[in-house]
C-alpha cells in the first residue's frame, strides 16, 4: 500500500508545510519519469510516518511546474517546512533518495 501523495496547486501548501516532503515532477509520456515511478513508490512506502512522498503531473499541473522552475524531468525536490531543501534532477536511485530523506528528517532546521 502506497503513501503517495497526488500533489496539486490545490494542495501543495498543505502538504509541504510541516516536516519532510518528496515532490516528483513527472509527466506519464516521459521514460525516464516512468522509471523513476516504482522507486518514488517503494520509498514512499519506506518513509510512511516519518516523511511525505508526491507525484505531480507537469502536464496536468503546469503552473506548480512553472513555480518551482521545472524544465526537465524527473525534477525531485525535497521540502522541508514548506522550504526547498535540495533538488534532484534525472531518474534518482532508491538508497539514495532514502539516504537525503533520512538527512532532512533528522536536522533541526536553520
Amino acid at each position: 500500500m502506497s503513501e503517495e501523495l497526488e500533489i496539486t496547486a490545490a494542495n501543495f501548501e498543505d502538504e509541504t508545510r510541516q516536516g519532510v516532503t518528496l515532490v516528483d515532477f513527472w509527466a506519464a509520456w516521459c521514460g525516464p519519469c516512468l522509471m523513476q515511478g516504482p522507486i518514488i513508490t517503494n520509498v514512499a512506502d519506506k518513509v510512511a510516518g516519518k516523511a511525505k512522498v508526491g507525484k505531480c503531473n507537469v502536464d496536468e499541473e503546469g503552473a506548480l511546474a512553472m513555480r518551482f522552475g521545472i524544465q526537465s524531468i524527473p525534477t525531485l525536490i525535497l521540502f522541508k517546512d514548506g522550504q526547498e531543501i535540495e533538488r534532484y534532477i534525472g531518474v534518482q536511485m532508491e538508497r539514495s533518495l532514502l539516504d537525503r530523506i533520512d538527512t532532512a528528517v533528522a536536522s533541526k532546521g536553520d
